[in-house]
């Protein structure tokens, strides 16, 4: 479906308001590993949770009203990947004795594969002219996972447990990342000759 190139959404107002959220969370948890207060962790995981609730709402929204936009394409991964990233990045270098700390190859697994997603979707903007990224279940249920872990945490769960989510989780990121790395790969493979950067 080709994108609808107009003015504010809803669902890109929902994606905003997810992305000012991100700096709430991080504070919130940033207060509690400092000095403790319960308040602060409980309200690092609801902020957590209502800007995980944005992210398929603000898709619903999107698909059922006809709201899909370059804008909302661009927003909603950044969304995500703040989110994600900033909480595992503070849980995995977390040195409070209040929070088990996330595996730091967790941590390393998911910015890692995003920096690289990163960089082959440059690359094949600038030799395709256009990125076409289709989900695929395993970095679904990775997402799912990180999120999964953060929540653990926040939620003072046992280790062992938040252990085998994060091994559950660096696997699926990992995995995922070559998914995207092959279908990417794929993409250049297929292009017609012409000059680098000509829209197909």
């Amino acid at each position: 479906m080709k994108l609808r190139r107009r003015g504010m959404t809803t669902a890109n107002k929902i994606t905003i308001a997810r992305i000012l959220l991100v700096p709430v969370f991080a504070l919130a948890l940033l207060h509690y590993l400092a000095d403790g207060g319960e308040a602060w962790r409980w309200t690092a995981l609801a902020v957590f949770l209502l800007a995980a609730v944005g992210d398929g709402l603000d898709g619903f929204v999107a698909r059922r009203f006809h709201q899909k936009t370059d804008m909302g394409a661009v927003l909603d991964p950044v969304a995500d990947k703040l989110l994600l990233v900033l909480g595992l990045v503070i849980l995995s270098l977390n040195t409070s004795p209040r929070l088990d700390r996330v595996p730091l190859w967790l941590a390393g697994t998911v910015l890692g594969r995003d920096v690289m997603l990163l960089l082959l979707g440059v690359l094949v903007y600038y030799l395709v002219g256009h990125v076409t990224v289709r989900p695929h279940w395993i970095g679904k249920t990775a997402t799912v996972l990180q999120m999964a872990c953060v929540v653990w945490a926040l939620l003072k769960g046992p280790a062992a447990g938040l252990f085998w989510l994060a091994v559950a989780a660096t696997s699926l990121t990992g995995l995922s990342g070559l998914i995207y790395l092959r279908d990417g790969v794929r993409l250049i493979g297929q292009r017609p000759p012409g000059p680098p950067g000509r829209p197909v």
